[in-house]
């Protein structure tokens, strides 16, 4: 093993809200030939629970329920399950220590305490300083966003756009859902884990020899953070575009001293123990990305919040202008690569940071524009082209669809979206009822077909315990219902990635480590209690409308199951709440 490889033990989830107690014990696996710690992991995810899993809908006339338990590789995408039986695992070894290292760097300490803010911020500088990576930064031509919503998509537009000039393009976002790997992009693609590897250990050796009790190796997003700068610098990209990880003032990304342009997207209330209780509180952190000299844009932001930042703007002397969004019109029929009608806010963010980035560095020669009423073509494909995934993403069940319907039509559909504000539950529940309700063809990974059959819409749910239910359930369940949505059942899971943060190797819980579900019965409460919550389908009551699973796989196993017995029904679940969730899906129904 290298130096300094070897990663600490990782820490235990944080203690959840008192309520009712539910606990599940693991079953002991069968023998398979395969690495212990590889073993543990699909532990995890192969195994039923002692406990039956509950059948929510048990109570709807006409619907039949599943028989026996499916056969475990249900519960897997098809590849893993394949690389289960065969007792190979996915990636290679040497990767695997690196999301080991990795893992070692996530501490149990609160994101708001102030050692993250005030005299440990000045660790940034030194960690820059140990990686000899000032210069480089220097020379980064940056697009630079912070937000409260959307920055992600912001970011995601500007380097299509940008890639779609003919740049070299690195993109750093946050967060991964399904390899940490997601988080740099280079000329529209995921780093290659070799290249991964080589520089995640240039990095780390450094620091590990540099690093002691006085200063301490970096904690986990600020060392993809110096990452990311490393990488991006050594590939000699023509733009890197940075989004901000939290607030912007002291996030890692900061140490950005003059990028080309900045943005902020849409804010709202989000993260308010660490960035404040007032708008007016989080857009000072998220002005904190302002410089003198920067050009710098906006999208129409609440009265409170717009005043911090034009404030701040004016203290900087930086002429902060707001963007409006996008008109379709100018896409020339194009539809945006990101779905939902809130991305016409962010393309227009993003229109206008590439547009700044091509100007400052004597581009504009670059573009061709047919019509003064429309983008140049370079953006509108740009635009057209972008990929994110886990923001109004829709996902057809590859497994139920493609082994039960000879027709083509999709029996379980997933529309997964990673909200976790109120103002994004709102965004997501109207595009949840605009794509479902119009009953049209959406084309993302694998094509919607059609379908004349009757549907039944189920919410999979789980928040941070640092989010508040009362806010986010209440957002979604009044939107939905303002545009004739109702859910037949809301599922209540625990977090995968809870225990499974990087790789197949992190540390889940031993077979004997019991499941603590009081955050989702708190979830299943709050649910309970929401007007709404009681009309199923077609508005009927139901005095039973949730249910709490012990584990995700068990709630996707109960909904293919479902799904399987009731085929001349298609099952519309609505994937909300959390990235993390979205992630975890998302890597159980991967081919």
């Amino acid at each position: 093993m290298r130096a300094g490889g070897g990663a600490s033990p990782r820490p235990a989830p944080p203690p959840l809200p008192a309520a009712t107690s539910a606990t599940a014990t693991l079953l002991a696996p069968a023998s398979v030939a395969m690495p212990a710690p590889r073993l543990a992991h699909l532990r995890r995810l192969l195994l039923p629970l002692r406990s039956a899993a509950p059948h929510p809908l048990a109570a709807n006339p006409g619907l039949q329920l599943p028989g026996p338990p499916v056969h475990p590789s249900l519960l897997l995408p098809r590849a893993m399950a394949g690389a289960a039986h065969a007792g190979v695992a996915t990636g290679s070894a040497e990767y695997e220590e690196v999301l080991g290292c990795l893992g070692s760097l996530i501490t149990q300490k609160v994101r708001a305490d102030t050692g993250n803010r005030g005299n440990q911020w000045k660790l940034m500088t030194k960690y820059v300083q140990i990686l000899e990576l000032e210069e480089p930064i220097a020379q980064l031509k940056v697009i630079h966003v912070a937000g409260t919503k959307g920055k992600g998509s912001t970011c995601t537009f500007a380097e299509s756009i940008l890639r779609s000039c003919g740049f070299r393009t690195g993109l750093f976002t946050s967060p991964h859902l399904i390899d940490v790997r997601e988080r740099f992009r280079l000329d529209g693609l995921d780093i290659s884990e070799e290249k991964f590897i080589r520089y995640f250990w240039w990095c780390w050796n450094k620091l590990k020899d540099k690093t002691g009790d006085d200063v301490p190796m970096p904690a986990y997003f600020r060392f993809l953070a110096l990452l990311a700068f490393k990488i991006f610098s050594d590939e000699q990209v023509d733009v890197a575009v940075l989004e901000v990880g939290l607030g912007g003032k002291y996030d890692a990304t900061n140490v950005v001293r003059a990028p080309v342009v900045c943005g902020i997207s849409s804010l709202g209330y989000d993260h308010m123990q660490i960035l404040g209780n007032t708008l007016g509180e989080i857009a000072g952190e998220k002005a904190g990305i302002l410089k003198k000299g920067v050009p710098a844009y906006t999208v129409p932001q609440p009265e409170e919040a717009m005043s911090v930042l034009m404030h701040r703007a004016s203290e900087l002397g930086v002429s902060l202008q707001v963007v409006q969004p996008l008109d379709p019109q100018k896409l020339e029929d194009q539809p945006l690569g990101l779905h939902g009608e809130h991305q016409y806010m962010n393309a227009g963010l993003a229109v206008a940071l590439a547009n700044t980035w091509l100007e400052k560095q004597g581009h504009l020669d670059r573009i061709h524009v047919k019509h003064s009423d429309t983008l140049p073509d370079q953006f509108i494909k740009g635009l057209s082209s972008a990929c994110l995934q886990g923001r109004a993403q829709i996902v057809p069940d590859p497994q139920v669809n493609s082994e039960n319907d000879k027709h083509g039509n999709s029996s379980l559909v997933f529309y997964l979206d990673g909200a976790h504000s109120p103002e994004s539950m709102e965004t997501c529940a109207r595009w949840f009822a605009h794509v479902t309700n119009n009953d049209r063809i959406q084309e993302v990974s694998v094509e919607q077909p059609h379908t004349d059959r009757n549907s039944r819409k189920i919410l999979l749910f789980n928040c941070m315990t640092v989010r508040d239910p009362q806010r986010l359930l209440p957002c979604l369940l009044d939107t939905c219902a303002q545009n004739d949505i109702h859910f037949e059942q809301a599922l209540f899971v625990p977090n995968q990635s809870q225990y499974n943060k990087l790789g197949s190797l992190a540390s889940p819980p031993s077979k004997h480590e019991q499941i603590d579900l009081s955050w989702q019965l708190s979830l299943q409460r709050v649910w309970e209690s929401l007007p709404n919550s009681n009309k199923g389908l077609n508005g009927a009551n139901s005095s039973k409308t949730s249910s709490v699973f012990e584990s995700l796989p068990l709630a996707i196993q109960w909904l293919r199951e479902t799904a399987q017995q009731n085929q001349s029904t298609q099952f519309q679940v609505l994937v909300t709440g959390s990235l993390h969730l979205v992630g975890d899906v998302l890597r159980l129904l991967e081919k």
